[in-house]
């Protein structure tokens, strides 16, 4: 019998596999939206290494609703040993832990997207730093947890173990030709993705995403929990969409942005092409919109005009010709960021985390803005995004 080309692996798995837990699908999940998050790697046609804390910081985000101390939603059955009930999920106490680690840290109202705000937060190691050292170990424990977690869907996905998936190895142990996501250190253990399997979430994967988060929400339904009023499949399809604001205020970097201005650095808006030269007169952009993806790296980040962005832009996506016309702003705007010090570093490390074959040249502005252009139609095109 001929392999499964990669869509139908994706729907056999989501569909017909037997599931105790809902680790498949958020494995499925996962992958997608690594997929999404780097489209410039399906160019290349070629295996793709994926180290499985990656996979983890995504599970955090997925299972994070599920994981109030208070109200659990359970993800699988509790099988009893002995006088004990074991748990649903084997990473609950890390991951809970985590939650209420975060809460103490933060003291806001809890979100069921907090997961997804956090991981960005200690994806950028500047941001990171700014929390509590208990948090951070939290973290890392959970991730750790998680990690481990993951091997199991990873070797149970399909008619037999390491059917689809190969067991996750060291990216320093694997073949050359492999390519790894950015900031992949050669230590990771990593799951190797086929180049037809990475080609199929590329090409379907809003609908991957739909059919993950439908067959989530109807296994969550049937799980058995202590109380049912919120685990509905439209109660669960409400938490696993849930998707950040901004809930931290970008302070440091309008800070910094303010002083270029107070120095008579001019930054023009790339949707009207109007001069920015005080600091009152600028919003902070997210060029992709945090509804279609949550990145606060800097080189999403850029001061626009304040009524366009708030009256015309808000979370939409520019149209094809608006963002050709504006990858000139983006190229001055990074320039600028490079001209200071401190913007210099943050951005080159953002950079690092999101592209892959960025050259350390003089025209590094320029690249990353054809990068981020490139970045914001794959997002928009796999999205359906609205434009303006």
């Amino acid at each position: 019998m001929p392999p499964l080309a990669g869509d139908q692996l994706i729907a056999t798995i989501l569909k017909h596999d037997n599931k105790t837990t809902s680790y498949k699908i958020a494995l499925l999940r996962a992958l997608n939206d690594l997929v999404l998050s780097y489209p410039g790697l399906a160019q290349y046609n070629q295996s793709v290494a994926v180290p499985l804390v990656r996979l983890a910081e995504l599970w955090v985000a997925y299972y994070w609703p599920f994981m109030d101390e208070q109200q659990p939603i359970y993800q699988g059955a509790r099988a009893q040993r002995g006088a004990s009930q074991r748990h649903d999920v084997s990473f609950r106490p890390a991951l809970t832990h985590l939650r209420a680690e975060w809460q103490r840290a933060l003291l806001l109202v809890p979100e069921a997207a907090d997961g997804f705000f956090l991981l960005t937060e200690m994806r950028t190691p500047r941001r990171r730093a700014t929390y509590p050292a208990s948090l951070v170990r939290a973290y890392n424990q959970a991730i750790a947890a998680i990690a481990t977690a993951i091997k199991m869907p990873i070797r149970y996905a399909g008619p037999a173990q390491w059917s689809i998936f190969p067991l996750p190895t060291q990216l320093q142990q694997l073949p050359p030709a492999t390519l790894a996501l950015p900031g992949s250190l050669p230590t990771d253990m990593c799951v190797l993705i086929t180049a037809s399997l990475w080609q199929a979430f590329h090409r379907l994967s809003l609908y991957v995403e739909a059919l993950c988060i439908h067959e989530w929400s109807l296994f969550t339904e049937g799980v058995a929990q202590v109380s049912t009023d919120a685990t509905t499949r439209g109660a669960i399809y409400t938490l696993l969409t849930a998707r950040p604001d901004n809930r931290r205020p970008l302070t440091w970097e309008r800070n910094q942005i303010d002083i270029l201005l107070q120095e008579h650095v001019v930054f023009t808006c790339p949707w009207t092409q109007k001069l920015l030269t005080q600091p009152q007169h600028y919003d902070l952009d997210h060029l992709v919109p945090l509804s279609l993806y949550p990145i606060n790296e800097l080189w999403n980040l850029l001061p626009v005009d304040r009524e366009f962005n708030q009256r015309t832009k808000r979370d939409r996506v520019p149209s094809a010709q608006r963002l050709a016309s504006a990858v000139p702003h983006f190229t001055s705007a990074y320039a600028n960021y490079l001209a200071a010090p401190v913007l210099n570093q943050a951005i080159r490390a953002d950079a690092a985390l999101r592209f892959t074959g960025l050259q350390n040249t003089m025209d590094f502005p320029g690249q990353l803005a054809q990068h981020t252009a490139s970045f914001i139609t794959d997002i928009a095109t796999s999205r359906y995004a609205t434009r303006f």
